[in-house]
């Protein structure tokens, strides 16, 4: 993968602090290939990711990037990875109990039901899940790993410092989702979500963008889920 040195610098210009309020999404005018490879990507990288339930700073670095335009939200995420754990498995398989992975959770409505996880490994294996319901409030866990995001593309790269994934999320398939109150974004909308990573390498760490401020283990929790702006 090639970086020019503006892009190394972007992290350090871009962080998220600690409890942040808002995560941004940056719309774009550029054209996106969605293909591990992120020399295109020209909106600012955030990060990097720390420990979700403290908040302690990781052993191996993860930046994100968020953009969008009228069709599609993007996410492209760079994880140095010294042991990469996993292998090319079939869609849709659980790799979150086994290999390392980047993962994005999306509450379009924030009310903390129907919202969408997805994961990707670093050998391009991919998963889209739907939580329909998580608390005793609503029934009790239920999810939905049949649950498909029409149009969803997502490609990995393995690189000399680690991986790096590109995935593409038409919006025109939120609107299917039952009970998900999903309306098309525009300039100052706001969703809630997180982005995280899985590292399984040297030492096991559940990573996140922005932590949780309750030091409970899982990254479940929607009510202690950030706030995603879609910015200009």
């Amino acid at each position: 993968m090639k970086f020019t040195p503006f892009l190394y610098l972007l992290p350090f210009l871009f962080s998220i602090n600690s409890y942040s309020q808002t995560i941004p999404i940056y719309k774009t005018a550029e054209k996106i290939s969605i293909d591990g490879d992120l020399t295109d990507w020209k909106t600012p990288f955030l990060g990097p990711f720390v420990i979700h339930n403290s908040g302690q700073n990781a052993t191996q670095k993860t930046l994100v990037s968020l953009s969008w335009n009228d069709e599609n939200l993007y996410i492209a995420y760079n994880s140095t990875d010294s042991k990469i754990i996993g292998t090319p498995q079939k869609k849709d398989t659980e790799i979150f109990y086994t290999d390392d992975l980047v993962e994005i959770f999306l509450d379009p409505d924030g009310d903390g039901r129907n919202y969408i996880e997805i994961g990707a490994n670093a050998f391009s294996t991919h998963y889209d899940l739907l939580l329909k319901c998580i608390s005793a409030e609503c029934g009790g866990w239920k999810t939905s790993m049949d649950f498909d995001i029409a149009g969803l593309e997502s490609v990995s790269k393995i690189n000399k410092e680690g991986y790096s994934v590109e995935i593409k999320i038409p919006f025109s398939s939120l609107e299917k989702i039952e009970n998900g109150h999903f309306s098309k974004p525009k300039t100052g909308t706001k969703w809630r979500g997180n982005t995280f990573r899985i590292d399984y390498g040297n030492t096991t760490e559940y990573l996140a963008l922005q932590p949780y401020k309750t030091s409970k283990f899982g990254f479940h929790q929607p009510k202690e889920f950030a706030v995603f702006e879609f910015v200009e």
